[in-house]
């Protein structure tokens, strides 16, 4: 089954700085381009880095008011999290900014992989490297939606072609496949129990599926029976094995 690549959907022209740009031209970048964060790279185009608007509300919020009153020094436990915001207060280029290490992904991840990422990081945008490590675009929210997009008979057409036919060596006609606003549903009469299990699963990897609707039935109730056991065919052994 193929999922549809990060550098199928990213964004080639991207926005960056690198370590020595300056403060307010960070700021101007950010604004002028309307975007919430740009990576930061070294001379090799690597990335090093990310600037977000976070960090330079940091570097407003930790500058001291003079208007304020000095505060009376005491001794404290001073956190990591403490001393790079400290760092940041003081900063005047991308460098001083920028949070470290960048999280970044592939040209050749997938989708989902990336929307993964950006969850587990709560984050909004990734930089997109090459298989050399180097910056070769951008990839956001916005972007990763776009698999949403495709229409309801091309989904339809991979499943019949990835999950029927090549997984699960069955004829095209031999199960229903109906897709209506990215929801599947399968309707037939398969060999086994667990090929029914296996037609859901698969299913609902494919790019663009919102749900999958299994009304399938079955001849043989084969779950009892151990792995080594079951009289598999095709790359149906794999993913039994996952179910």
């Amino acid at each position: 089954m193929k999922h549809n690549k990060v550098g199928s959907v990213m964004t080639t022209e991207v926005v960056r700085a690198e370590y020595g740009t300056p403060f307010k031209e960070v700021a101007r970048l950010l604004g002028g381009h309307r975007i919430s964060g740009l990576p930061v790279v070294d001379e090799d185009d690597q990335v090093i880095g990310v600037v977000s608007e976070t960090d330079l509300m940091i570097r407003q919020a930790e500058t001291p008011d003079p208007l304020e009153p000095k505060r009376r020094f005491r001794f404290a436990v001073v956190s990591r999290d403490a001393r790079k915001r400290a760092v940041k207060a003081k900063a005047r280029t991308a460098g001083q900014l920028m949070s470290e290490p960048p999280v970044t992904v592939h040209a050749d991840d997938t989708i989902v992989e990336a929307a993964r990422t950006m969850a587990r990081h709560h984050i909004e945008r990734l930089p997109v490297l090459d298989e050399e490590h180097r910056l070769v675009g951008i990839v956001t929210r916005r972007d990763l939606l776009q698999v949403f997009l495709r229409p309801d008979a091309e989904i339809r057409g991979e499943v019949i072609d990835e999950v029927l036919i090549r997984a699960l060596w069955l004829p095209p006609r031999s199960i229903d496949v109906s897709v209506v606003e990215g929801v599947v549903t399968l309707s037939g009469h398969m060999e086994r129990k667990s090929e029914t299990e296996i037609a859901v699963s698969m299913t609902r990897q494919i790019d663009g599926v919102v749900a999958v609707v299994g009304k399938l039935t079955y001849r043989l109730d084969d779950s009892h029976l151990q792995p080594d056991e079951q009289p598999l065919h095709g790359v149906t052994d794999d993913w039994l094995r996952k179910l």
